[in-house]
């Protein structure tokens, strides 16, 4: 048990309340993805350091289907640049749904990447050479965004390939228009099995998260993408990414998103997090009815609306050590106390959803040894409704764990001493500076107070 688990069991919470909801249903124009579990529901967030959460069926694979398609196009951005994407892809809002005749009138140009049709052109923009086959290419990116190795789910491609006429007449009305670079066969085929990759939800938070990062995987450490193609490929999901949705999805949940009819969906939230869902039972736009509801209350209750919170203007835990690496000593008598087994975790500036998953992640990584830990809020200027009951429960768990907590709290931030007793289970107690929370701390240990 950690206090960053509380991550966890707000994403166990959202599943609890969505998992009974019973409408739409998985897609069943690909006979494939019609077989596919519509009880299954998981949920995935990934950090900008690497912290991985996730709830339910998180770990079952699934076709990427449209999900696909941002990492395709930010692979397209990469080789080629905007202005040559640009030529043959559109960047507007079709208002239309995903598989629609979206063509400029004048320039035959899909209106998007989005969408079907300027999905095909963005796949058949990567270049494709004896040392490098494109398939082989976009596989590797899309393994690269998510951190690991992937494969196609080889019955899903045949299922698709069977029965994607829509798709082929698309890429031949393309092709009439002088706007597709490929032949439309090959095109297909190779759009059919970019949609067949395996991946599961934590992937794709992972894979969200990377854009999120600008660029780079928070997990791996691996710069995918550049920061420029990030914010390009983030600004036609925030437009587009929902089909015919996308406006409404953007005034309610404010992320960057993307759906896929296996009932995958990502949601972006900058220089923040990734966040993903499953669930295969699908709304009239195609997207997760129950991926779509989580996401729109997890927004809303979270406050991670994109246009709520400008950037924090730093980071928001400064310092992360033991008490013994502290500048200032505590007294002689209890620094073989205080050796390894008294944490400290400073903190700064703001503190919301996405602040307060950062703070209690610190302060599971600040006590070794199940010791003591310190959590200094000097500095912090505020904390909202949902970070205060976020650390609140954090620290419950710490304490239930037998770890012991004191904080540096001078404005009460996290509220008077009944209000923290009734959120955490226990007294926390309370000092000016840092230094006496960690001689408070050695005392406790060695069982002086």
């Amino acid at each position: 048990m950690s206090a960053a688990d509380a991550v966890t069991d707000s994403l166990e919470n959202l599943r609890a309340r969505f998992i009974g909801v019973r409408d739409g249903k998985p897609a069943d124009y690909i006979p494939q993805l019609a077989l596919a579990d519509p009880d299954a529901f998981g949920l995935a967030l990934v950090s900008m350091d690497g912290h991985r959460y996730s709830a339910g069926e998180a770990d079952i694979p699934f076709t990427l289907q449209s999900v696909s398609k941002p990492f395709i196009y930010a692979l397209a951005l990469s080789v080629l640049g905007l202005d040559e994407v640009s030529r043959w892809v559109g960047a507007e809002p079709s208002g239309e749904a995903f598989n629609a005749i979206s063509l400029e009138p004048d320039t035959g140009r899909p209106a998007n990447a989005m969408v079907n049709a300027g999905a095909i052109v963005t796949t058949a923009l990567i270049p494709d050479t004896p040392e490098e086959p494109a398939f082989d290419r976009i596989l590797r990116c899309l393994g690269r965004f998510a951190g690991r190795e992937l494969d196609v789910d080889e019955e899903v491609f045949s299922s698709e390939s069977v029965t994607g006429d829509r798709n082929r007449a698309l890429a031949y009305l393309i092709r009439s228009t002088g706007t597709m670079p490929v032949d439309p066969v090959l095109a297909v085929d190779r759009y059919f099995r970019q949609c067949a990759i395996r991946v599961t939800t934590i992937d794709l938070a992972t894979m969200a998260a990377t854009l999120a990062y600008g660029g780079v995987n928070p997990v791996t450490g691996e710069q995918v993408v550049s920061a420029e193609v990030a914010a390009q490929v983030l600004a036609v999901m925030a437009t587009c990414g929902m089909y015919d949705g996308s406006g409404d999805w953007l005034l309610r949940v404010g992320l960057p998103a993307k759906s896929g009819v296996s009932g995958g969906l990502i949601a972006v939230g900058p220089a923040r997090f990734g966040v993903a869902t499953y669930s295969p039972p699908l709304d009239a736009t195609g997207g997760s009815v129950r991926g779509h509801a989580a996401l729109e209350t997890m927004s809303q209750r979270y406050g991670l609306h994109l246009m709520l919170n400008p950037a924090l203007p730093g980071s928001t835990v400064t310092l992360v050590t033991t008490a013994d690496d502290l500048p200032s000593a505590p007294s002689a008598e209890h620094e073989r106390v205080l050796h390894e087994q008294v944490g400290v975790v400073v903190a700064q500036g703001s503190i919301d959803f996405t602040a307060a998953e950062r703070v209690l992640y610190a302060l599971d990584e600040s006590g070794p040894n199940g010791g003591s830990v310190v959590l200094d809020l000097h500095d912090v200027t505020s904390i909202d409704s949902v970070a205060l009951a976020m650390l609140h429960t954090g620290l419950a768990r710490l304490l239930s764990d037998g770890r012991r907590a004191a904080v540096v709290d001078p404005r009460d931030l996290l509220g008077p001493p009944d209000v923290v007793r009734e959120g955490t289970g226990q007294d926390l107690p309370r000092y000016a500076t840092r230094e006496d929370a960690v001689e408070g701390c050695a005392r406790a240990l060695a069982g002086e107070g």
